[in-house]
């Protein structure tokens, strides 16, 4: 038998079998919460619930860029809250790295459908579900790379800044039904995406951070941030980890600097 969610609040969040998304289910989890676990990985999955405590979620398998996934995912989680979605964390994404003559087509194609449709998908999919709950949020997981665009991550950033425009036109779209908007750009975080991901020649992110002396935060950090945003005072934006905060100020009062230390970057075999 499934478990329910009795009365507690709800958070459905995808790519919730690892990273920030699972780091988010144990905080949520924490505070009181019934967790809807999203993901491709059905392994992850089972390994998430298990370690969130199979009474204080559920587990939903499809793929963000499929439509009738949602819809179907989100109904059954629906059943098991007596029809309450308090929180729909869009968090599931990935990133390919390379300069953009060097990426294939899949590879865009990939991240566009993951990181900007899927977040598309579960916005119009959550809707109804939203607005019946009294004072629901969405939360956007974008990233610092919603705000500066580095080399080499162009399609990457795209899709970051693109959820950032989302979030801000639908903070307003949605205000009209009761419905609050948070989006959430972090830092770079110790997922594994950073073993993927390669910044500069073969290296990966994590080796190129570390070569460079950039801080790595804790995905934990992360998981507070969502939890402050949900809980704190209504707010759009939120930069995870001072190396975020000091790269949107940067980005504003010296952009030309920022853009030079990029085109340094990108020349760097």
């Amino acid at each position: 038998m499934k478990a329910q969610a009795n009365g507690r609040k709800a958070i459905f969040i995808t790519g919730a079998a690892s990273g920030i998304g699972l780091a988010t289910a144990r905080r949520f989890v924490a505070g009181g919460w019934f967790v809807g676990l999203a993901d491709i990985d059905a392994k992850g999955l089972t390994a998430a619930l298990a370690a969130i405590g199979p009474g204080n979620g559920s587990i939903h398998r499809f793929d963000v860029r499929d439509r009738g996934g949602w819809r179907r995912e989100l109904a059954a989680f629906a059943k098991l809250t007596e029809g309450r979605l308090d929180v729909l964390m869009n968090n599931a994404g990935l990133a390919r790295a390379g300069f953009l003559e060097q990426q294939s087509a899949e590879d865009v194609d990939l991240q566009i459908d993951v990181n900007l449709k899927g977040v598309i998908n579960g916005c119009q999919a959550g809707f109804d579900l939203l607005a019946g709950t009294h004072g629901s949020q969405v939360v956007n997981l974008a990233s610092v790379a919603g705000v500066i665009a580095p080399p080499r991550l162009s399609i990457y950033a795209a899709t970051k800044f693109a959820v950032r425009a989302l979030s801000e036109s639908l903070d307003v779209e949605f205000a009209r039904v009761g419905v609050g908007v948070r989006c959430i750009m972090p830092w770079f975080l110790d997922t594994p995406l950073l073993d993927g991901v390669g910044l500069a020649g073969n290296k990966t992110a994590r080796e190129a951070l570390r070569a460079g002396g950039a801080p790595i935060y804790r995905v934990e950090l992360a998981s507070e941030a969502v939890w402050n945003a949900v809980h704190g005072k209504p707010r759009l934006h939120h930069m995870v980890g001072a190396k975020a905060r000091s790269a949107a100020l940067m980005s504003r009062l010296a952009p030309a600097l920022v853009r030079k230390g990029f085109r340094l970057r990108a020349e760097r075999p």
